[in-house]
């Protein structure tokens, strides 16, 4: 039996992230993982979606360029090449990992535990002081009658398809929906969207998930919300998918189904009820220091069940491995850390609360929004879809939260993470330069506004009775 201080359960972001903290910490560390080693994010997640998303965008920017005097054409969508570039992308990415994971030992095989401190791989007892459980999430099986005898892609299979369908149905409306989904549609595909709630992206606040609802249709795909799925089945060698909308049962008929209804923690196998580990269909139950029902085990990334991103993943490995070796206990907060994007088109980027937060935890603040098509730099280069909306403490100015919806948001939210972490107000925006003409300025109009209200009120305030 071999003994090791650390025994990390999947091998990519999150138990990375541990891995390596542990080892500085002068610990011995080794990984579990079944394989393909390198982890969801670079395998079939983050960085191949990506990649094939930069081809969807040029696809669009051609057909549109006509509108800003550039008459351009397709000839034709090269898919092979399109596919084989992400491959050589991916691959580099991967090797490059791969190599860092190998810098410890790695048992490769399906794992599970066998007593609280012991896991077996490929018929061999491992024993570990600290565990780390980081073994991901997987796309469950679809519970829609009928979609397994009638066939679907996940997006795995999206992420590697040969050949594109003519048209393809598309059940969901989350962020991985949303991204391929669009993708497909500008790559020549007929795509309709299913979606069970009121807007797309429903996890954001409602002024977001519409305005891009909106965006999709404009760009003539087709998007059904406020649906009841009913079932799916075969007719003609076409695939149908049943669904009630408005007390009315209506039907849509594609080559493809696109499964895209979300994913669930992985945890099939490894029999943690052996280990002390509790765990429920949203994750592994853990406190605020990321430790199990099973103190020396601790749990990070998608299994944990908190936000499936890439940054959260690796923070929490990281504070997972300090906390199993160290003292002082980090208590995780997620109030920043949970800043995320969507890689759609318009973009989108959240920071700090979003408006329903605030509304659910009884918190007053002041709201101020601003389009992109009347920013200058927005209009010149025509890409005028979307707003930035701030909230903001109704006291001081403190910025609370600041949603964007619009070009690049994806990266001009990165200024909002910043504020929030020095807790800057509004005032602080106004001061801060902002280059002219730039998509960044946008920032100084809600805080303008925000600062406007905060000194009416004030002056309201200051009046004699």
């Amino acid at each position: 039996m071999q003994e090791f201080d650390f025994v990390v359960v999947g091998a990519g972001s999150a138990g990375f992230a541990a891995a390596r903290t542990a080892r500085g910490l002068g610990k011995r560390v080794a990984f579990v993982d079944p394989g393909p080693l390198g982890g969801l994010c670079i395998l079939r997640g983050c960085m191949p979606s990506k990649t094939l998303l930069r081809s969807g965008e040029l696809a669009h920017l051609i057909r549109e360029a006509a509108e800003l005097g550039v008459n351009a054409r397709i000839e034709g969508i090269d898919w092979p090449r399109m596919l084989a570039r992400k491959r050589e992308v991916i691959g580099g990415f991967a090797d490059y990992r791969i190599e860092g994971i190998r810098q410890f030992p790695v048992f490769e095989g399906p794992a599970s535990f066998v007593s609280d401190h012991e896991i077996e791989v490929g018929g061999e007892v491992i024993r570990g002081a600290k565990f780390l459980i980081a073994t991901g999430s997987v796309i469950p099986e679809p519970d829609l009658r009928g979609l397994a005898e009638t066939g679907y892609l996940t997006s795995d299979q999206v992420l590697e398809m040969e050949r594109p369908p003519k048209d393809a149905i598309v059940l969901g409306g989350g962020f991985v929906a949303c991204e391929l989904g669009q993708f497909l549609h500008r790559m020549g595909v007929r795509t309709t969207f299913i979606q069970r709630s009121a807007h797309l992206l429903s996890s954001e606040d409602h002024d977001v998930g519409e305005a891009l609802t909106e965006y999709f249709r404009g760009e003539g795909i087709t998007v059904h919300t406020g649906t009841t799925l009913e079932r799916a089945y075969a007719r003609h060698g076409r695939k149908v998918v049943e669904f009630r909308h408005a007390g009315r049962t209506m039907e849509v008929e594609a080559d493809e189904i696109f499964y895209a209804l979300g994913r669930e923690p992985n945890v099939a196998g490894l029999h943690l009820e052996k280990a002390g580990v509790t765990y429920n269909r949203y994750g592994i139950t853990a406190d605020h220091h990321l430790r199990t029902t099973n103190p020396d085990i601790f749990t990070a990334g998608d299994v944990a069940g908190r936000f499936q991103l890439v940054h959260v993943a690796i923070f929490e490995g990281e504070v997972a491995a300090r906390n199993a070796f160290l003292p002082a206990q980090e208590r995780v907060d997620y109030a920043l850390i949970s800043a995320h994007a969507v890689f759609t088109d318009p973009q989108v980027g959240v920071a700090g609360y979003r408006e329903r937060d605030l509304v659910a935890e009884g918190k007053p603040y002041l709201k101020a929004s601003y389009p992109f098509d009347d920013l200058g730099k927005a209009i010149s280069v025509g890409l005028t879809k979307g707003f930035v909306k701030m909230l903001a403490d109704p006291n001081d100015g403190r910025i609370l939260g600041v949603g964007i919806i619009g070009p690049e948001a994806s990266d001009l939210i990165h200024e909002s993470i910043v504020l929030l972490h020095f807790k800057a107000t509004v005032h602080d925006v106004m001061r801060i330069p902002h280059l002219h003409p730039t998509l960044a300025e946008i920032m100084t109009y809600p805080a303008e506004e925000i600062a406007d209200a905060l000194a009416a009120g004030r002056a309201a305030h200051a009046e004699p009775a």
